[in-house]
């Protein structure tokens, strides 16, 4: 039975023009880390200017390139810590 709660709080940042959506993921870890990650949409100039479905896709990526930090950095550590290789990521 667990009884340790943590929060983890992932902040946001976007930038947008006409066409381009980037976005920013950040993430800072009880242990100090700051993991940070990208994301970008585009839209096709027969698209309507819908920002916020730019911000989906391209936020969406970004905390898909979050995840994918988070799980190397996690497997480094099991791996430093056992002293052999853990299990592939799965994706």
């Amino acid at each position: 039975m667990m009884h340790t709660t943590v929060g983890w709080h992932v902040e946001m940042e976007f930038q947008e023009d006409d066409t381009h959506t980037r976005a920013v993921a950040l993430v800072r870890l009880p242990d100090g880390t700051e993991v940070r990650a990208h994301g970008h949409a585009s839209r096709h100039r027969v698209d309507a200017n819908q920002p916020r479905v730019g911000e989906e896709i391209a936020g969406a990526r970004a905390l898909n390139e979050l995840a994918m930090q988070l799980l190397t950095k996690a497997h480094g550590e099991i791996d430093a810590e056992s002293g052999r290789t853990s299990h592939p990521i799965n994706v």
